[in-house]
């Protein structure tokens, strides 16, 4: 298995080539749910402009998702982004940090820009509950991000803790079925005196929590799964715990789904090997034939099959 990082890698690793030899590009690819990103140098080598498209885009918005990445690209930010698309960088190769680790840090922030984006419920979601906190009583809105067919990450802060939800689809039996199991672990595994500052988890299927029970729309069937964590002030009690936070529970659908994955393809191969084991076996085996021995009148032995 592999470590799923947040930041876009072939980002990262494009930019870092262009930045020691420019050449023209035009590239399309997708990252994780379904953002979409297009990287190119439309008018010259030294100039790459990457776009996103992201399906929650318009909830971003609302949340206030142009603040929090002109505080994060500020001039690299395109006034209107390119067509098909919901927001776009301009970077300059000449403009670039001298090598070495600022040049990095620069490089990764831009490619940290689906991250950045989806950040913006959590990060109000957090200042919120400061605000709850010191109110005293209060209850904060409820944010929804649509970001993929059928699934939504819902974010709610209160003055002791802010809620986040993951509804996800399992469409197959299995998938259902693996799922179950690893949330059931993610669950359990809170009780372990080593882990007790972890989030707490809670898995339900079917029946949504009592947080977005009265909502229209929510999909009643055994194929929809629904996971909460409940973060504490100590889980964003600075910066850095927060960023870091963050960073790690907007891949929470990834990791399950990447498991489900990896397990059935590891159950898949060890059936293979034991099918080719006993086919093995079989080729080894050797039909036996029955041999009697029979006398004649004069006692002379005579074989036969």
């Amino acid at each position: 298995m592999i470590l799923l990082e947040s930041h876009n890698y072939i980002i990262q690793t494009t930019l870092a080539e262009k930045c020691i030899k420019p050449s023209s590009l035009d590239v399309q690819f997708v990252d994780f749910d379904g953002v979409r990103f297009h990287l190119s140098t439309p008018e010259r080598k030294t100039a790459l402009l990457l776009s996103m498209n992201i399906r929650c885009w318009d909830e971003l918005v609302r949340y206030g998702v142009n603040d929090v990445l002109k505080r994060e690209y500020g001039a690299l930010l395109k006034g209107a982004p390119e067509p098909e698309y919901d927001i776009s960088l301009e970077v300059d190769l000449e403009k670039m940090p001298p090598e070495g680790e600022e040049r990095d840090a620069y490089i990764k922030n831009i490619a940290l820009l689906k991250r950045n984006a989806l950040a913006v419920p959590f990060e109000s979601a957090f200042a919120a509950q400061k605000q709850l906190e010191a109110a005293g009583n209060g209850q904060g809105g409820l944010m929804a991000l649509h970001y993929r067919d059928e699934e939504v990450i819902y974010v709610q802060a209160s003055p002791d803790r802010v809620t986040v939800i993951f509804s996800t689809m399992f469409r197959e039996e299995t998938d259902r079925i693996f799922g179950k199991v690893f949330l059931q672990e993610f669950v359990d595994a809170r009780r372990l005196p080593t882990i007790q500052s972890a989030p707490q988890v809670l898995y339900t299927t079917r029946e949504p929590p009592l947080e977005i029970r009265h909502l229209p729309g929510l999909t009643d069937s055994d194929d929809v799964g629904y996971v909460t964590f409940v973060l504490f002030p100590r889980h964003f009690a600075n910066a850095e715990i927060a960023s870091a936070t963050i960073s790690h529970i907007q891949l929470f659908r990834d990791y399950l789904h990447y498991h489900i994955k990896c397990s059935k393809a590891y159950m898949h191969s060890r059936m293979r090997h034991r099918v080719s084991e006993f086919q093995k076996v079989l080729n080894r085996a050797k039909t036996e034939v029955a041999v009697a021995d029979r006398k004649t009148a004069s006692g002379r032995s005579m074989m036969s099959r």
